[in-house]
């Protein structure tokens, strides 16, 4: 177990800035998710701390050891990524073995090992089986073992559940999150999903750009969110934005109007101002403000309806422009 931080950490290919001036620090046992869109630098970051891209400026430590310039096997990391890379011609038992059997530990610890690796991920009894021989999510612990086996101080995990079916990944999150309370071991996560960065993380770091947008735990970015893009990116469906400017009341636009204290938010009247809500603060009312409800009613027409069980999402439109979603 160990912690990692990164300091001004910077990648450029030529003319593109991959990641751009990365600060981050990451406490023992700690689970850390970077979550972002494609092509915001969240799998470049992972690459740099495992030693597979160098970083053009800055600095890495693992356990506080600077391994910026050490190769990966000398960083006391262990890796699963997203194509789950295990030998076809060997069984569960040398896959997961193959590693220590090659720096050359004694059988015995060998056996050790892959059998407390078998029991974490639940793999007993299938020892012998071939890759061929089983489903996607079974191939996936395999890999997890093979990672578990070598006693790392962290864990780097990219996008390795992508491949695999919607149940699956369900069911491989809560493995994870076990996975994690059991070895009690640091763990960097790199995903799009949100709803595997919200589950499984002791902290989400939203990236955009290559630029870190906001560090905390998953409801804080959730319900305080740094900026318009992580309130934007958090969330599905995703918030709602209305342009508007600040009065003496609140704030003022040609679809909604809010009381508010400007004070208190820091804006002065006449400034722009955007006023961000959530789906699940909309609610839909026929003639609203006969009804008495809500205080803040405004007309909208219902475009398009999705039921997700035990949820509805409603996207509104106000006009031929302008959208908004309520669940």
């Amino acid at each position: 177990m160990a912690s990692v931080k990164l300091e001004g950490i910077t990648k450029r290919y030529e003319d593109v800035t991959a990641v751009d001036d990365m600060n981050l620090g990451i406490e023992d046992g700690e689970f850390v998710t970077f979550v972002g869109p494609s092509g915001c630098g969240k799998s470049t970051t992972m690459e740099t701390i495992a030693g597979l891209t160098l970083p053009t400026e800055g600095t890495i430590e693992i356990g506080g050891r600077d391994v910026t310039d050490l190769p990966p096997k000398d960083r006391g990391i262990s890796m699963v990524f997203q194509n789950i890379a295990l030998f076809p011609h060997m069984d569960v038992y040398d896959n997961i073995s193959f590693g220590l059997r090659l720096r050359k530990y004694d059988q015995e610890e060998v056996d050790r090992r892959v059998e407390e690796a078998a029991d974490i991920v639940q793999l007993e009894g299938m020892m012998d089986r071939m890759p061929s021989e089983m489903s996607g999510g079974q191939r996936q612990r395999v890999a997890i073992a093979r990672a578990i086996v070598r006693n790392p101080d962290a864990f780097l995990m990219d996008e390795p559940l992508a491949n695999l079916d919607a149940e699956l990944r369900v069911h491989m999150r809560t493995q994870l999150q076990r996975l994690h309370r059991e070895l009690d071991t640091t763990i960097v996560y790199v995903t799009h999903d949100q709803a595997q960065a919200m589950t499984m993380s002791d902290r989400i770091a939203v990236i955009n750009g290559g630029v870190l947008q906001q560090v905390a735990p998953p409801l804080e970015c959730y319900n305080e969110p740094a900026n318009r893009f992580v309130a934007g990116f958090i969330g599905s469906p995703s918030m709602n934005f209305i342009e508007g400017k600040a009065v003496e009341s609140g704030f003022e636009s040609t679809y909604a109007d809010v009381e508010f204290d400007p004070d208190a938010q820091g804006v002065s009247p006449g400034q722009d101002v955007t006023v961000g809500v959530r789906p699940e603060d909309v609610h839909l009312e026929r003639n609203a403000e006969e009804a008495g409800a809500p205080t803040r009613a405004f007309d909208a027409v219902v475009d398009v309806i999705e039921p997700v069980g035990k949820e509805v999402n409603a996207y509104l439109l106000f006009d031929r422009d302008v959208e908004a979603s309520a669940e």
